[in-house]
């Protein structure tokens, strides 16, 4: 099978792990450098192109041609990366995850949005346009603390604990005068820094892992000085993260869960989640896991476009 890994670099432990999975399946397998091809659209044949001019300033314009795609958009370039993916879809090829599932995701009001349609379990969220509903945003949480989110925030970033009625408006305030889209959420204290990281793939948890804040913060990220465990989760935790993957339409997710006195709870959803510390904790050939489920999904020779409205 001949398989695209969609991604801005290919020494990137990710993708290398899944280059390295696809070759000991003998696959072949090439990254794609998503912001570097191109689309031409036409009611005939649609058609992505590339040239690596990088590699080779020579080098010759070549149709990009795949069974499968595996897309590792990165948050600040989801508007081309989507539409990318969305070519190769209306190409007939199959994709790891569907372009509109992976906008879905990245929205975060969108994506809440959804999971609370679905009944997943999520921490009381509050968002407005007007700074000057500060007072109820944050009355309608459960009071202080609390947490601030930016909507464009990743990995840590644009998360703000406000521990303090004080603190909590003037952070509001001033994210708001930056024309910032915000999040207010409900604190879950009884997490004690922790959160779940659950990887889901094709409906299926085949990994999970515990993450624990570094002293002083409560960000447990690990690139923030978080460190990982393996853990054994319960019947339902495994249902909340597939619950959360499939209302979204992800058929490969990192599904970000705290635990609270009422039950897990969603605080996001990854379309493109980083495998090298969940690997590195549990063990798991994650990246073989998502080889195997192309094999077992991708439509051989099946070139009907899969878009849906």
């Amino acid at each position: 099978m001949k398989i695209g890994i969609l991604s801005r670099k290919a020494s990137l432990y990710s993708t290398n792990r899944l280059v390295e999975a696809a070759r000991e399946r003998d696959h072949e397998v090439r990254v794609i450098n998503y912001l570097r091809a191109y689309m031409e659209i036409n009611e005939a044949r649609p058609r992505v192109l590339y040239q690596d001019l990088v590699a080779d300033r020579n080098a010759n314009e070549e149709e990009l041609e795949f069974d499968a795609v595996i897309p590792r958009i990165g948050a600040s370039y989801t508007f081309y990366g989507t539409a990318l993916v969305r070519q190769f879809e209306m190409m007939g090829v199959f994709t790891a995850n569907e372009s509109q599932a992976i906008t879905r995701a990245r929205d975060k009001l969108r994506s809440i949005q959804i999971l609370s349609r679905a009944k997943v379990g999520l921490p009381v969220t509050t968002f407005a346009h007007d700074a000057k509903h500060a007072k109820g945003l944050i009355n309608r949480v459960g009071g202080t603390p609390l947490i601030v989110k930016l909507l464009e925030g990743t990995q840590g970033l644009g998360v703000v604990l406000a521990e303090t009625g004080k603190a909590a408006e003037s952070v509001i305030g001033a994210f708001r005068q930056l024309d910032a889209n915000i999040l207010v959420q409900e604190f879950i204290k009884e997490a004690g820094g922790s959160d779940l990281r659950v990887m889901v793939i094709d409906g299926k948890v085949v990994a999970a892992m515990v993450r624990h804040a570094a002293p002083g913060e409560f960000r447990s990220n690990l690139h923030r000085g978080g460190r990982a465990e393996p853990v054994k989760l319960s019947a339902i935790e495994k249902k909340t993260a597939a619950q959360a993957a499939k209302a979204l339409g992800l058929s490969v997710a990192g599904v970000d869960m705290l635990r609270a006195e009422r039950g897990p709870v969603v605080i996001e959803v990854n379309s493109s989640p980083g495998l090298e510390g969940i690997e590195k904790a549990t063990g798991i050939d994650v990246a073989g896991k998502i080889i195997e489920f192309i094999e077992n999904r991708a439509p051989r020779g099946n070139r009907k476009d899969r878009v849906r409205a």
